[in-house]
């Protein structure tokens, strides 16, 4: 559990910089924009290692990973369903539509779908600290960001309307990679078993 929570404390704590937008600035004003985005890139994927490789062992260790509850059938069959708009959203993350628009800020509305899914699926520690501290600091960034009146790395672009196809078109396409062949591979669960 340890490594895990290492790894979420680094990847949460690096991702509160841009928080605090004086201290963005000024690391942006010591190291140049490109150093900053390069420290910030290189801590973000150690602490997202240390996140998977912890929750990994933790999978492996039963014992170290104690089952809290076990979630009804019902539970899992909902956040199947919910994965379909994570999916989209975070396709509308990348791509200027009348999705991303209305989303206003689709990564965090992917992240917080995706971690209320989880929750409802898995009843063990870890899922509860792993996908629990990612649900509470999207919602964290959420306000931040509302607060800060940042519109996010493509702005306030709308883009034609066949983006909107291209998203939901993309968004589904990988929730059905995911749902058929990716999540097994990746995370060694297959979601429809």
């Amino acid at each position: 559990m340890l490594v895990m929570v290492l790894g979420l404390l680094l990847f949460f704590a690096i991702h509160l910089v841009p928080t605090n937008v004086e201290l963005k600035n000024g690391l942006i004003a010591r190291f140049g924009e490109g150093g900053y985005k390069a420290i910030f890139s290189v801590l973000a994927l150690v602490g997202l290692t240390l996140i998977v490789l912890g929750f990994y062992k933790l999978q492996l260790h039963p014992g170290k990973n104690p089952q809290l509850w076990d979630p009804p059938v019902w539970s899992r069959h909902i956040a199947l369903a919910l994965m379909l708009p994570a999916m989209i959203a975070l396709v509308a993350a990348y791509v200027p539509s009348r999705i991303h628009t209305a989303l206003k800020h689709p990564m965090l509305v992917a992240i917080k779908i995706w971690a209320l899914a989880h929750l409802l699926a898995n009843g063990d520690l870890a899922s509860l600290v792993l996908f629990g501290s990612f649900l509470a600091f999207a919602v964290y960034d959420r306000i931040s960001v509302k607060r800060r009146a940042a519109p996010g790395p493509l702005g306030t672009k709308t883009g034609p309307w066949y983006n909107d196809l291209i998203v939901l078109g993309a968004g589904t396409a990988l929730y059905l990679v995911f749902l058929l062949w990716l999540h097994q591979l990746l995370i060694g669960v297959a979601p429809l078993a």
